[in-house]
């Protein structure tokens, strides 16, 4: 079930729900505190009846969860949220065995104009109906068959979005799920309707490890950088790219074998990333010259960040920079387009709230300068 999502523990009850909605809810919008990486500050909530975009009056969505970014050819921030439910949900022990009652929607998407993410982010989503958000891939919902279909990275080419997406099978213990496979919807409205492209699909293995099961996109130098892991939190990444022309055309693809790129299929990648690597999101840096990549480390139980040279690496090592001893039930970590610099923003989300926040951290100056190309 989808309260297997993340990982129980000790640690993870060191703050109270209510403590960390109260300090969240609380944090002045606008003030990006520089502070040692591994205590991210709260910019402001982004979803849920008491967020600073109001999304249960407004849309129906009282919980969400992830918020994957990009931008697409107007300027625009997409934000790609997982799991959405409506008033009728009672919380994450309520069950899901009801999805009607509970409006239940397995993917649902924002549109931002806002650009300035140190005072948090205000959107509208895609709508199917005035003040509801749109469900934009339907599952089943079924367990043991096809439980949900989730976001896992987007990207915007040529005015066209693609949505990568996983096909999720069933949720077992915390941190492990197995999917079906994983596949590429897109859209060329902007994102209100969306078309899946079946010949995307990449199947799990027999032993549920394909290594592209969640892929993350990042788009530079005329290709689309994939970047995947196997289905859960514990598995490797590893990496593709493709012309950027081309995203849905799996001939096209190239993967990273550990020292060249080689056309074929994904058993060839090596990892780049040694797990336990959650969801990640990956972008590069103008500024800094530098790509950065952060998941949820699982056995550090926080959000991390890495940085490299290149997107194949060398990735250096993992720095904290949102933990569960301050944010209890933590996971995502998703880049927001507008971070520059040392100043990283991302999406958050806390499981018992089950809703979604704008974080702000920033690097230390000696981990960015060791980045750079001497």
């Amino acid at each position: 079930m989808l309260t297997h999502r993340v990982r129980a523990g000790a640690a993870l009850a060191a703050l109270s729900a209510a403590t960390v909605a109260g300090t969240v809810s609380a944090a002045a919008p606008g003030v990006a505190q520089t502070t040692p990486l591994g205590v991210a500050n709260p910019v402001a909530v982004l979803t849920g009846a008491a967020s600073i975009n109001a999304t249960e009056a407004r849309y129906q969505v009282k919980g969400t969860d992830l918020g994957i970014m990009w931008t697409d050819e107007r300027g625009q921030i997409l934000a790609a949220f997982g799991d959405t439910f409506g008033p009728g949900w009672t919380g994450i022990s309520s069950g899901f065995a009801n999805p009607a009652m509970i409006d239940w929607r397995s993917n649902t998407l924002a549109h931002s104009t806002d650009r300035n993410p140190a005072q948090g982010m205000s959107f509208a989503f895609v709508t199917d109906r005035p003040g509801h958000a749109k469900e934009l891939l339907p599952s089943l919902k079924r367990d043991g068959v096809e439980m949900t279909k989730i976001p896992t990275g987007g990207v915007n080419v040529g005015g066209r979005d693609y949505l990568a997406y996983m096909s999720v099978r069933s949720f077992t213990k915390p941190g492990h799920w197995i999917t079906n496979y994983s596949g590429i919807a897109y859209s060329d409205d902007g994102g209100q309707t969306w078309r899946d492209a079946p010949s995307t699909r990449r199947p799990n293995t027999p032993a549920l490890d394909e290594k592209f099961q969640m892929i993350a996109y990042a788009r530079r130098d005329g290709f689309v950088y994939a970047f995947g892991t196997p289905n859960g939190r514990f598995g490797d990444a590893h990496l593709a790219r493709v012309p950027e022309q081309r995203l849905l055309d799996e001939s096209a693809y190239e993967y990273w074998n550990g020292k060249v790129w080689q056309r074929g299929d994904s058993e060839l990648a090596a990892p780049i990333v040694k797990g336990p690597v959650g969801e990640i999101s990956v972008r590069y840096d103008e500024i800094l010259q530098s790509w950065e990549m952060m998941y949820l480390d699982e056995s550090r139980e926080a959000i991390v960040v890495r940085l490299a040279p290149q997107p194949a690496g060398p990735w250096g090592a993992p720095m904290p920079v949102a933990t569960s001893r301050e944010y209890p039930n933590l996971y995502g970590g998703f880049m927001n387009p507008d971070s520059k610099g040392r100043d990283l923003y991302f999406t958050m989300t806390q499981y018992d709230r089950y809703n979604v926040s704008m974080m702000h951290a920033t690097l230390p100056a000696n981990a960015v300068n060791s980045t750079r190309p001497h």
